[in-house]
């Protein structure tokens, strides 16, 4: 009864290009990002998705928009997918950060599981309500496959969960932007089909 999840992660925006914290900054995907959301929709749609779900956020509901046209699915939006409340540092590149908030940003870059944005959220915050989500999720698609359409932080925390690590191997996850990760999910179990696939983007680094 498990449910097959892919976890995608949105495609580029003018922002992951910069390195600024992006978090719940409402943003577009860039030129790229739209060729990255094509190639998502053309190897997804050979298979039997069921449901798609997406953060509200306008790069991920971009992103998912080209397979739902594919598959004839709405994108529904969850709150569970939505990226971390990077507060005050939200806008910023991580070099205005580290001058403004120096120890706080090395803590960050050291020991991020135990970081409190300032004014914002934390990595087990974003964690808890997505374990939240993908258990509601699995119970009303038992034995189905669902595409899911997040933000680096989200994916980072899901797939060191599912590979049952501490959320202190944060830097050790890569995520790619536009990147699809596999695993099945019962409330009891996770297992891990693939993780960072990029495999559909080929091609487009130079673009």
């Amino acid at each position: 009864m498990a449910t097959r999840f892919l976890l995608v992660r949105h495609g580029q925006t003018a922002w992951n290009k910069d390195l600024h914290f992006r978090g719940t900054t409402d943003l577009p995907l860039s030129d790229l990002g739209f060729l990255q959301a094509q190639r998502i929709a053309e190897w997804l749609k050979g298979e039997p998705i069921r449901a798609i779900y997406s953060s509200p956020l306008l790069r991920t509901v971009q992103t998912a928009q080209p397979l739902a046209d594919a598959l004839g699915l709405p994108v529904q939006l969850h709150q569970g997918l939505i990226s971390a409340d990077y507060g005050e540092w939200q806008g910023h590149t991580p070099k205005e950060v580290a001058e403004l908030w120096p120890d706080l940003y090395q803590k960050w870059l050291h020991a991020p599981h135990e970081v409190q944005f300032p004014g914002g959220e934390s990595l087990p915050i974003v964690l808890e309500r997505a374990v939240a989500m993908l258990n509601e999720l699995s119970e009303a698609h038992p034995s189905q496959t669902v595409a899911l359409f997040s933000h680096e932080i989200v994916c980072k925390a899901v797939m060191l969960h599912v590979l049952g690590m501490d959320l202190s191997a944060y830097w050790r996850m890569p995520q790619d932007n536009g990147c699809i990760n596999a695993f099945l999910w019962d409330s009891r179990r996770r297992w891990l089909i693939y993780l960072n696939d990029t495999c559909h983007l080929r091609g487009l680094e130079d673009k």
